[in-house]
């Protein structure tokens, strides 16, 4: 039974979204958040060494990340560290989930998509859903603002041209894909790629959109529970 959880964050990177997702958590796991730079954009290469910072030297651990964090997340597992027993996608991908067109007209909006602050219809339409509480909008709208819109238009960009698919080849671990079923930014695609490559992977689906752990926290959290559960 694995009770020790490392979250990977969004591509706000500040991990203050995860909140109601650690609350929602049995009693007994502890949980320790990667944060990434505000001021600064970092590639995923260069974000590995605060993922290996904060990997438990002396205890079993699982992953467990976000959306833009999954290719790094992947990555770190294809090293195969020793005390990594699992592994969570939460509304993931190994490589861009923009194909063809949209992955053209994204590259050609990136620069401009955080010049201004994001408008509560377009983040109800493509991160938290219809009906969303006016604290988990402003929470979101809080964590995008504390971030250089530089930095996440690059990351963005790292986004679009991500491929961990020969990493994800190489990951011994477990792996549990949660697949948000609204969904607007990742295609369920995402989610048949990394079943070609690893078709053991265990997959939840759940009823909710992009940001699944912040609008799904108790259902979610009992899912990563019951998973870290049954890993030895």
């Amino acid at each position: 039974m694995i009770k020790r959880l490392v979250l990977l964050p969004g591509m706000d990177g500040t991990g203050d979204l995860f909140a109601d997702f650690v609350s929602a958590l049995p009693d007994g796991f502890e949980t320790g958040i990667v944060r990434y730079p505000t001021e600064i954009f970092l590639s995923y290469s260069e974000l590995m060494p605060l993922v290996q910072s904060l990997a438990p030297a002396s205890e079993p651990f699982v992953l467990v990340a976000e959306s833009f964090s999954t290719p790094l997340a992947i990555q770190f597992a294809a090293t195969n560290p020793p005390n990594l027993k699992g592994l969570v996608l939460c509304a993931g991908f190994a490589s861009s989930p923009a194909r063809g067109w949209a992955h053209y007209f994204s590259s050609l909006l990136s620069p401009f998509l955080f010049r201004v602050p994001l408008p509560d219809f377009a983040a109800e339409l493509w991160l938290v859903g219809p009906n969303a509480s006016p604290a988990l909008l402003s929470a979101l709208k809080s964590a995008i603002l504390s971030v250089r819109a530089r930095v996440l238009s690059a990351r963005f960009r790292a986004v679009l041209d991500c491929d961990a698919r020969t990493e994800l080849a190489q990951a011994a671990v477990r792996i549990l894909y949660l697949q948000a079923e609204q969904d607007c930014l990742v295609p369920a695609s995402c989610l048949e790629e990394i079943r070609r490559i690893k078709p053991q992977t265990l997959v939840t689906e759940i009823q909710g959109p992009h940001l699944l752990f912040q609008r799904k926290p108790r259902e979610t959290a009992g899912n990563v529970a019951r998973f870290a559960q049954q890993l030895e």
